[in-house]
């Protein structure tokens, strides 16, 4: 049976880790087990994968069929953990340029306030047939809340009293102004759970609604967070691999190494590294502590951060995600002139290169003086991709609590919003003198 994935490391051993950190890691994983956490009240994410019934699955697949029927082009409006984790998961698991013939477009917007990205998509959507998935907890929220009313207008404008049965609407179940225009409007509306925040949602009809538009296989990702369910419910470190990374994590930070980067080889992962940084940024990044959370794709940053992560200060460390089976590859022709002298290399193709590539950046950054730990994922598809969803959301919930942190708030994102509510004269904010 092949294994979804391994935790390779070479800087401490399990057994250490396990006289460190064991004793605490059982006393967290009861209390999250119970429900007597920091936070629990956002512990909704553990067995939500599990929990979700048979209706709400076929609910959700059936909005999913009726927008990939009516629509051309779908356009998802949210921010944060509304948008990354749909975005990620998409870009991880479709083709890199044309997109199956029977899925519609999925475009996002409400994740930026660029007027001229607002006025280009209108313009793209053109003749094209349009629904809208729209994704917040309350329906205030800056950036979306914009993208929405005005979507809304479009919509309104072009399909008229039809409007409402292009729109669908992920929400809080009872409260909030998203909740109030669902219901007034009749548009076809989800729940977002109230015991799980946003950068833990991408498991729920947040992130399996827009997937299932996409043509990514849900059930096939929720089975794979399933089993990582399975797999890493054991309190001891040595068996739990999710623990295994979130002591590292702890114990390297506790050595001066303070950022951590995310690295991969695969261009259709990038997008899940900006979802990996607010998990563990919103998590971690609290009262003067955590990891800060970078990431390289390579090979591309090892011409351009690369050097700094050979020789520069040595405050990071390195996880590498890898997959170990690749869909599809690319053999290397020979040359007749041989100009570029690569007929060395026409034995072999792009993905054996690339993986000696990584062999060789990861050896290099050893001897630099860079801890590095390697992530094995079996294969990406849908199911792995789950697992590693599930996983990541394990050990960063265990990682903060290791550093006495609440994983699910975000006290220091309040300071910005009331700062910007401020500067835009919103009713019930003072303007202070500059």
């Amino acid at each position: 049976m092949v294994i979804p994935l391994t935790l390779n490391q070479s800087h401490v051993s399990i057994s250490k880790l396990e006289e460190v950190f064991g004793t605490q890691v059982k006393t967290i994983h009861q209390e999250m087990n119970k429900g007597t956490s920091e936070g629990a009240d956002y512990l909704g994410w553990k067995n939500y994968p599990n929990e979700i019934s048979l209706n709400e699955l076929e609910d959700a697949l059936k909005a999913a069929k009726k927008l990939r029927e009516n629509a051309d082009l779908v356009v998802v409006i949210g921010i944060g953990g509304s948008y990354l984790g749909a975005k990620a998961i998409q870009d991880a698991l479709s083709p890199y340029f044309e997109k199956n013939s029977d899925d519609p477009e999925v475009l996002f917007a409400g994740q930026n306030l660029s007027g001229a990205y607002m006025k280009q998509l209108l313009s793209y959507m053109g003749s094209k047939e349009v629904a809208i998935i729209v994704i917040s907890k309350s329906g205030t929220t800056t950036e979306p809340a914009i993208a929405f009313r005005i979507m809304l207008e479009y919509m309104e404008k072009r399909y008229g009293s039809s409007a409402s049965e292009r729109i669908v609407a992920i929400t809080d179940k009872s409260e909030g102004a998203l909740r109030e225009m669902a219901v007034r409007s009749g548009f076809t509306s989800f729940i977002i759970p109230n015991d799980i925040g946003g950068r833990y949602s991408v498991l729920t009809p947040v992130g399996l609604l827009p997937l299932a538009v996409a043509g990514v296989d849900i059930e096939q990702l929720l089975a794979g967070a399933k089993k990582a369910i399975h797999d890493l419910s054991n309190a001891d470190i040595d068996s739990n691999i999710a623990y295994q990374y979130a002591a590292l994590r702890t114990l390297l930070l506790s050595e001066g190494y303070n950022v951590e980067i995310l690295a991969s080889f695969s261009p259709s992962f990038e997008t899940f590294h900006e979802w990996w940084k607010q998990l563990f940024g919103e998590s971690e990044g609290k009262g003067g502590n955590g990891i800060f959370p970078a990431a390289v794709a390579y090979p591309t940053d090892l011409h351009s951060l690369g050097q700094y992560i050979q020789d520069g200060q040595r405050m990071l460390f390195e996880t590498f995600v890898h997959f170990a089976e690749e869909a599809e590859d690319c053999a290397i022709p020979s040359s007749k002139e041989n100009l570029d002298g690569l007929n060395y290399l026409s034995d072999k193709t792009l993905n054996e290169i690339n993986e000696v590539m990584m062999h060789g950046a990861m050896e290099a950054h050893r001897d630099g003086g860079v801890p590095l730990l390697r992530l094995e994922v079996a294969k990406q598809d849908a199911y792995h991709v789950g697992y590693l969803i599930y996983f990541f959301q394990l050990s960063c919930a265990m990682s903060a609590y290791l550093q006495g942190l609440n994983p699910f708030d975000q006290p220091g994102v309040e300071e910005y919003k009331n700062n910007i509510f401020r500067l835009l004269e919103k009713p019930g904010h003072v303007i202070a003198a500059l």
